[in-house]
């Protein structure tokens, strides 16, 4: 795949770039490992102004950042400024609660026969991040701000349609007074990447992408003994019982199914609706989707965009195309619209089956799947019916019913009345095949450091506790 930005809206193609050297590449992992000898060792302080710095920068050039993430990959530039908002939000909740999450931790230091017990937080180095389009910013923003809070160093692998967006990231953390090489980008094609990871300078990384690309890198990290943490795809159930509000249910599912024009890995996918509401409620789903306004993502007025490139069009259909000959229904949508650009529109299927690819691939698009279930029992077990992991959606008023989702639905989230979102102060990632470890909050920003015990005995010498800098 060429490293060029497209605009998913026309087809045209803005502006392309060269792949990096083999030795600027070189140059770059070198200047990474040189820049982590200090930066382990500067202050909270700094790094939490530098931080907050940056996220001043992103607030001050929202609008042009967010017209650059729709120009590259599609999204409306409604939801492209709330990204840019919440990338600004999460460098503030960092700069303000990275020093307490990452404190000494006593332990019970008679239990060890001490003096003294702790465990202290240190970071492990230069990090390299593969990072996906479908949300350019944000999602490599939760990766840069708890590392470099944490006293790492980032390299960014960014998809090779928002090269621009990846750009900008460096600059902004260059602006906001990061010391220098403190964060990279590298503009490089996938053929590179497995020689970074087998880099020794390079001590960790973190994907966000597709079931193989994660499967990829960790078969390289583990044979090097490298962590990784792996948000991979998910097809999420969004599940409504007879208690719910019927209304509200549909009118977040919509939002649930459409945001970021389809394409998000939480975005809800496969709808589990009790028999007995179930014409209501679809009834319901159908008419929202089917006013939502499909067109140019730089219109205000404009609700779902283009599919961010003619590859995810193409899966689209070929999805569509074998639901519909082994039995779904078209209730909406259905087919690609004729008009330049990648669109698709909001599509809804029913009468789906085991047998259909999109039962149990990731439909990455504004295409939903309509299932009926008879009892709670049928729900769970058509929840849990799919590779993935990653977030879920339970529509109840019954507390019992709400215990048993919590309980047995194998996702890494589980959102109740509510849709699948990401907060830097929770926890975010997934099981099965949607991969393991955590991004955001405490356990988020704990991933990349080395949970070090520290055991002190006898009265010679000490070894002090404190709230010093991670790499202290």
């Amino acid at each position: 795949m060429p490293i060029a930005t497209i605009n998913p809206a026309t087809g045209e193609t803005l502006k392309t770039f060269d792949a990096l050297a083999a030795e600027v590449v070189e140059a770059k992992l070198a200047r990474a490992t040189a820049a982590f000898a200090t930066y382990r060792l500067t202050s909270f302080a700094d790094r939490a102004g530098w931080l907050r710095a940056a996220a001043d920068i992103l607030d001050a050039e929202s609008d042009q950042v967010a017209l650059l993430m729709t120009t590259e990959m599609g999204k409306t530039v409604a939801a492209a400024k709330a990204e840019v908002g919440k990338c600004a939000a999460g460098c503030r909740y960092y700069a303000e609660h990275a020093e307490a999450l990452l404190a000494d931790e006593p332990a019970d230091a008679a239990a060890v026969k001490a003096v003294e017990a702790y465990t202290r937080y240190q970071p492990l180095g230069p990090v390299l991040a593969v990072m996906p389009w479908n949300y350019p910013l944000w999602q490599a923003m939760r990766f840069a701000a708890p590392a470099l809070m944490a006293g790492n160093v980032g390299l960014l692998k960014h998809a090779s349609n928002v090269p621009q967006t990846a750009m900008y990231m460096e600059e902004l953390f260059r602006r906001a007074g990061f010391p220098a090489d403190v964060f990279q980008t590298l503009l490089i094609g996938s053929d590179l990447v497995e020689g970074i990871l087998r880099d020794p300078r390079v001590v960790a990384a973190t994907l966000t992408g597709s079931t193989p690309a994660g499967r990829s890198v960790a078969g390289i990290c583990g044979e090097m003994l490298k962590p990784t943490v792996l948000e991979l795809g998910g097809s999420d159930p969004f599940v409504v019982m007879p208690s719910a509000d019927l209304d509200r249910a549909a009118d977040v599912a919509v939002t649930a199914r459409t945001q970021n024009n389809g394409q998000s890995c939480i975005a809800a996918k496969r709808f589990l609706v009790h028999q007995s509401v179930a014409t209501e409620w679809t009834r319901i789903f159908v008419e929202k989707m089917q006013a939502l306004v499909v067109g140019d993502p730089t219109e205000d007025e404009t609700d779902v965009g283009p599919v961010a490139n003619e590859s995810g069009v193409s899966d689209l259909e070929d999805l569509v195309a074998d639901a519909v000959a082994k039995g779904a229904r078209v209730l909406c949508g259905g087919t690609r619209l004729d008009q330049p650009g990648c669109y698709y529109p909001p599509t809804v299927l029913c009468d789906v089956t085991d047998e259909m690819e999109i039962w149990s691939e990731e439909a990455f698009g504004p295409v939903a799947v309509v299932r009926t279930f008879a009892d709670l029992d049928e729900a769970v077990r058509l929840a849990n019916d799919t590779q993935f992991g990653l977030g879920s959606n339970f529509w109840t008023d019954d507390p019992v019913e709400q215990d048993r989702f919590v309980r047995d639905a194998q996702a890494g989230m589980v959102f109740l009345n509510g849709m699948t979102a990401s907060y830097p102060e929770l926890p975010f990632g997934g099981v099965k095949n949607s991969g393991y470890g955590r991004e955001l909050s405490g356990h988020g920003i704990r991933e990349f450091c080395n949970t070090k015990t520290a055991w002190r005995g006898g009265a010679t010498g000490r070894v002090r506790s404190g709230r010093g800098p991670p790499g202290a």
